[in-house]
C-alpha cells in the first residue's frame, strides 16, 4: 500500500485545500487517480487516516526492533511505511544486555559459592576473636 501523503508530498494532517492542490499538481496519473479516489472523499479519508496511524506505528516497532526490508524493496511503495532501525534505543538489545549482566553475576556466584563455609567461619572467628580481645582488655 502506498503511503498516499508521502507521495504527495504533504503532511497527514494538510486541509482539504492542500490535499485537492496537491492532487491536482501530481503528474502520476495513477497516484493522481488514487490520491482523489481515497482522500477526496471524508469518509475514505478517516478510514485512510486510521489505516495510516496503524502503518506508521507498526513501521515505528519495526524500527525499535531492528528489522527493516531487504535492499530490493527500497524506493518501492511497498516500503512506504518502513523506517531506518532505531539501534540507538532497541529494546531487543537493552533486553539481551540486561540478560548477559544476570549471567555474568550467576557466574560470579557459581564461582564464590564455594568459599562461602570458609568466609563464614573466618567471618564468626573473626568477630569471636575481637570480642575476647575486648573483654581481655576491659577485664
Amino acid at each position: 500500500m502506498r503511503d498516499l501523503y508521502k507521495r504527495l508530498g504533504i503532511s497527514p494532517a494538510a486541509s482539504d485545500t492542500e490535499i485537492s492542490a496537491a492532487i491536482e499538481a501530481c503528474q502520476h496519473t495513477a497516484l493522481k487517480a488514487e490520491a482523489s479516489v481515497v482522500l477526496g472523499v471524508k469518509s475514505r479519508r478517516e478510514e485512510y487516516d486510521r489505516l495510516h496511524a496503524l502503518l506508521c506505528d507498526i513501521g515505528r516497532l519495526r524500527a525499535r526492533l531492528g528489522l527493516s526490508h531487504g535492499q530490493y524493496w527500497l524506493d518501492n511503495a511497498a516500503n512506504d511505511f518502513s523506517m531506518s532501525p532505531d539501534n540507538d534505543h532497541s529494546r531487543h538489545d537493552a533486553l539481551v544486555h540486561k540478560v548477559t549482566q544476570a549471567v555474568a553475576l550467576h557466574d560470579t556466584f557459581l564461582r564464590w559459592r564455594r568459599y562461602a563455609p570458609w568466609i563464614v567461619a573466618g567471618g564468626f572467628a573473626l568477630i569471636t576473636t575481637a570480642t575476647l580481645a575486648v573483654g581481655f582488655v576491659a577485664g
